[in-house]
């Protein structure tokens, strides 16, 4: 009797350890620490030239990931690892100037890079405007809120240039829950500004900089919109509005544009803080001529596929998203580094994301959860979320038979810790999934703790939501369970100050691979809950994707 009891103590570990092969919580030992940490390593290195679209060094470090994907027994949809995204590439001349003159014959010169960035949306290597400028608050027409900046009639915007504030007003002791409270909304992000300054007519849109409201210096604005921008390539018949001159300027020179006008920027943003705010003509005409450089090409995006073991639910999806591209090559930081090498961002979660592909690859086929997955490499990112918009016009899989996805950008590097965020999941059931996980591995899971940032709309998983498919970004905490050496504690507090978007985003010896496995670990366990999961989640009934799911879901 007592070898028979032996016998099935020694089984039942085996008995109630799931299909796939381990307890919730253990997936970590599946994970090739080596192979992590050399991916990251690999491709934030200068091989790759910091991975702009379009260049030697992104088309290498596509082909590099399709390698890993091929290697790890990742399979492509149809022949191809890659999705071809058409794209036109705008650079503007940095030596271009903007001339304002108001009625008093004042002329005021704003110099690229030091007081203004600018691109344009018309795809030409040559662009003239003259047109007067027009203060719209912050540029928000907002029914549900009952807000619009847009006062008066449609030919007081047409072929105007708009000048406007970042983000959205803030909530107030009589509206504290105006627009999102602290949650910053789409409406207040410059994406949707442009759009709307388009829609109404006009030849171009400004965007008042400051460091306080848009959560990052002058700098990053200047790296990001000042070098390289891309764009899909409009096709013969598009008649989409877009703006002549998108544009960005310091809050000093938005103050001398309007010097001798009479008003002062300060009491302008006050009345836009207002709902019976009305645009004001300022009286200030605003000369570009802008000379670009142009080039049409094909940039791509990069798939693979683990086919699910259920035999009818393997044609549903979970997606993973995890952006390739960085900013590439760019001005040189003062030290003779040129290269943006983009090693946090995003360099880490693209290498988390092959890692977890490896993991699902190497089940047994029979022992994989029931549906499939799709891993999605986007390109463009950085220049506005291109490549996942592009894959939301060209899905690979129905976007009705897509549960979800979820996007790593920028994954922890720094030390395990007691907490991680998941960006959006409180918008839909995906929250029942994430808690779930949490809870299994001891974790707390926290909110946003910077929503006024806006961080849920700034990355590849936001067109998933757009598109009505419910969608979250994952985020590390910082509560670390063991105290951050120097190096690391120096990178993790100045992030947003000293290295986002900066050359000196690099690849370091200090970065701890437990960390990055803990982060990716905790993904997989979201994804797998997913794919056995009996019902598609959801977005809850008031939120804004909500309408977008439930047409989805009518194709189902």
């Amino acid at each position: 009797m007592k070898k028979i009891f032996a016998l099935l103590i020694c089984f039942i570990p085996v008995l109630i350890e799931p299909l796939y092969g381990q307890i919730a919580g253990e997936y970590e030992k599946l994970f090739d620490r080596v192979k992590l940490l050399e991916r990251a390593k690999k491709l934030s290195s200068d091989q790759f030239e910091g991975r702009g679209p379009g260049s030697k060094g992104g088309k290498a470090a596509t082909a590099y990931i399709a390698e890993e994907l091929k290697n790890s027994g990742v399979q492509p949809l149809g022949e191809s690892y890659f999705q071809n995204v058409g794209l036109i590439g705008i650079k503007p001349n940095p030596t271009t100037i903007l001339k304002t003159k108001n009625k008093s014959g004042l002329i005021q010169t704003l110099a690229f890079g030091q007081d203004l960035v600018v691109f344009t949306g018309a795809q030409k290597n040559r662009i003239s405007v003259n047109s007067e400028i027009v203060f719209v608050g912050y540029g928000i027409d907002a029914p549900q809120y009952n807000w619009n900046d847009y006062k008066g009639n449609q030919g007081d915007f047409k072929n105007k240039i708009l000048l406007m504030l970042v983000n959205e007003p803030s909530p107030t002791a009589e509206e504290p829950r105006l627009f999102g409270a602290r949650n910053l909304t789409y409406y207040g992000r410059w994406t949707y500004k442009f759009e709307e300054a388009a829609r109404r007519g006009a030849v171009g849109a400004i965007l008042i900089h400051t460091d306080e409201s848009a959560g990052y210096p002058w700098s990053v604005v200047k790296n990001s919109a000042g070098n390289w921008h891309y764009e899909i390539a409009r096709q013969k018949g598009d008649r989409s509005p877009f703006l002549k001159i998108n544009s960005w300027v310091t809050y000093q020179a938005a103050e001398k544009m309007l010097k001798g006008t009479g008003l002062k920027l300060e009491d302008l943003i006050r009345s836009a803080k207002k709902r019976d705010f009305k645009p004001v003509r300022t009286g200030v005409r605003a000369k570009l001529l802008l000379h670009n450089l142009k080039t049409d090409f094909l940039s791509r995006n990069v798939a693979g596929m683990v086919e699910g073991s259920d035999p009818i639910l393997k044609n549903e999806f979970v997606i993973y998203t995890a952006h390739w591209d960085h900013l590439g090559l760019g001005p040189d930081d003062g030290e003779g580094d040129f290269i943006f090498n983009g090693a946090y961002d995003n360099a880490s979660g693209v290498a988390a994301l092959l890692s977890i592909a490896e993991v699902l690859a190497k089940m047994p086929p029979e022992q994989r959860p029931k549906r499939s997955f799709l891993f999605l490499f986007p390109t463009a990112e950085e220049q506005g979320l291109i490549g996942s918009e592009f894959y939301i016009k060209n899905p690979l899989v129905p976007l009705e038979k897509t549960l979800a996805d979820l996007n790593l950008d920028g994954i922890n590097i720094f030390g395990k810790t007691k907490d991680f965020t998941a960006l959006g999941m409180e918008r839909s059931d995906l929250a029942d999934f994430v808690i779930g996980a949490a809870a299994e591995r001891d974790l707390r899971v926290e909110p946003d703790r910077q929503p006024e940032q806006g961080f849920f709309y700034r990355s590849d998983h936001f067109p998933f939501a757009r598109a009505g498919v419910p969608s979250l970004s994952f985020q590390h905490g910082n509560n670390f369970i063991e105290p951050l050496g120097e190096q690391a504690r120096r990178f993790f507090l100045n992030y947003r100050e000293k290295f986002y978007h900066q050359q000196n985003d690099e690849f370091a010896d200090w970065w701890d691979v437990s960390a990055m496995i803990q982060e990716s670990e905790v993904a997989l366990a979201v994804g797998i809950k997913l794919a056995d999961a009996g019902e598609f989640p959801a977005f809850k009934g008031n939120d804004e994707f909500a309408p977008a799911d439930r047409l989805r879901r009518k194709k189902r």
